[in-house]
């Protein structure tokens, strides 16, 4: 990787002083797709530093090994991204990257923003989700589901109804119930960004010869957190009818649950039980509804429709 070594022993050409999820992040790589530190927090302590240098490569000493590419341990989670990089997260302040020899940056950045991010908001006692959450008012929906339902489209059609989009695939929520600002894009696959008339030339792919991009949020992205109300759980089916059904319940608990963001990664941690707390009293605070959308053809402004009359009736 061009550079990655070199900034590892100081030369600090690669370096980034940036602002996600309320943290202060110095890292050595550069991250274009986070926020620049404002000027005017440019004296303040990082939050998190992100470092190159070498991760052990058979795992974390007295951890648990729960597969071949992750280790855990209470403070500690490692990750081996075959032909990519080796992560180590420590403490929910630190994340080391071991990068192979030749691997590009914006390969590097997918699984450092995603998976290993998501480990260090678990790490910082965070509930998080598997989702993305959109600005309505003075609160926020979150829409979660499984990869490949259609948050991401569904995200960047609220976002062309002038919608501000506050986190995209990962989204904590901390012990308040509000949900944190994450990274000012969308990732978006070729066929969605044709779907809803997005030229996607001049972005950039998130990993090369990769069919997806980096769409930057075209609103001023304030950072601020918001309180969660409304959730919506995205699923399918045959029929040709869109279904919007309140769910009721310990259900409710239990979708959450089964939303929540890499869920190993939190049981091999041992942060179940402060999961289950955010996790149970988060469901009774929201009005959490299960949407059931026509596997096939289905119309994402009608759908967009639905979850804001249902937002109507339920402010």
């Amino acid at each position: 990787m061009s550079g990655m070594r070199e900034v590892a022993a100081g030369a600090g050409s690669g370096t980034s002083n940036c602002i996600s999820y309320g943290l202060i992040i110095h890292s050595e790589i550069e991250l274009p797709e986070l926020e620049p530190l404002p000027a005017s927090r440019a004296g303040e302590p990082a939050s998190v530093q992100i470092r190159v240098q070498p991760v052990s490569a058979t795992g974390i000493k007295d951890g648990k090994q729960l597969y071949p590419w992750l280790w855990t341990s209470p403070q500690e989670l490692w990750l081996n991204v075959a032909g990519v990089a080796r992560f180590l997260i420590r403490q929910g302040r630190e994340i080391l990257i071991d990068p192979e020899p030749g691997i590009d940056e914006d390969s590097v950045r997918v699984f450092l923003l995603g998976s290993a991010f998501g480990a260090l908001l678990f790490q910082r006692g965070l509930l998080v989700l598997h989702g993305n959450a959109i600005r309505i008012g003075n609160r926020c929906m979150i829409c979660v589901s499984d990869s490949g339902a259609g948050k991401s489209t569904l995200a960047a059609g609220f976002m062309q109804r002038g919608y501000q989009v506050l986190s995209d695939d990962v989204v904590p929520v901390d012990d308040r119930y509000q949900a944190l600002t994450g990274f000012p894009r969308i990732k978006l696959w070729q066929e969605t960004a044709d779907r809803l008339g997005i030229d996607t030339r001049p972005l950039r792919r998130i990993r090369p010869e990769t069919e997806k991009f980096n769409y930057p949020l075209p609103h001023p992205f304030a950072g601020e957190s918001l309180p969660v109300r409304w959730i919506y759980v995205l699923g399918s089916h045959d029929r040709s009818e869109t279904l919007l059904e309140p769910v009721r319940g310990m259900t409710r608990f239990e979708l959450l649950h089964a939303n929540t963001y890499r869920i190993s990664y939190m049981q091999g941690m041992a942060l179940q039980a402060s999961h289950l707390k955010v996790c149970g009293a988060l469901s009774r605070q929201v009005h959490l509804v299960r949407i059931i959308r026509p596997a096939q053809g289905f119309e994402l402004d009608a759908l967009m429709d639905h979850i804001m009359a249902d937002i109507a009736s339920n402010p």
